[in-house]
């Protein structure tokens, strides 16, 4: 059994949730927060496999609490399910850690699959939010690398999994990816080898 904890500020969205989920037999709802810091709280109380986190909550938000929980439990996995799609909210929500990003008009099917994946360790996000994401790493910019994305890009260059650039850093898995999405936007290139590369000939390693 899949153990979820259901993080939202709204008892009704904690309620309706809860009943989407439980009627999978594959997962149980092993409780309910209201806030961030609740959430981190909670985690620890329970030890859920998986949470799904809003993402703006009085009494801390979803985006502060996802590193505190990961720094805990660092085999959680967090989904953000939220209303808010914008680019700045994905990309704070992955950089904290998130594994995946979802909206509240995602259907159950969907929801019940989602947190199966996360589960397995895959990400998982709504159909616009990966193309938000795409469309970011396809866009092209000048910006020399950021201190975090030269250190990232290094340990690639060394052959360090995501992985392992993660533990290295001290930063989630997720962080790692969302670096080197930036990296490969501002290289203009598509791929682990080619950002090494062109990052060598262009002297920013």
């Amino acid at each position: 059994m899949i153990r979820v904890l259901i993080v939202d500020d709204h008892p009704v969205v904690r309620e309706g949730l809860r009943g989407m989920l439980e009627a999978d037999t594959g997962i149980t709802v092993a409780g309910e927060a209201g806030s961030g810091d609740e959430a981190v709280v909670r985690a620890r109380e329970l030890d859920p496999d998986v949470i799904l986190m809003d993402l703006r909550m009085p009494g801390g938000d979803g985006v502060s609490a996802i590193p505190r929980v990961l720094a805990e439990r660092p085999a959680c996995r967090v989904i953000v399910l939220t209303t808010f799609e914008t680019d700045q909210d994905i990309v704070r929500a992955v950089e904290a850690g998130a594994a995946g990003y979802l909206l509240k008009d995602t259907s159950r099917a969907d929801l019940v699959s989602a947190v199966f994946a996360a589960d397995r360790g895959e990400t998982v996000l709504s159909p616009s939010v990966a193309t938000k994401l795409v469309g970011r790493m396809r866009a092209p910019a000048t910006d020399s690398l950021s201190k975090r994305e030269t250190e990232v890009l290094t340990l690639v260059a060394r052959g360090f999994t995501n992985a392992e650039v993660g533990r290295e850093l001290f930063i989630s898995e997720a962080t790692v990816k969302t670096h080197l999405l930036r990296v490969f936007g501002k290289l203009g290139v598509s791929d682990r080898t080619a950002a090494v590369t062109t990052a060598l000939h262009r002297g920013l390693l």
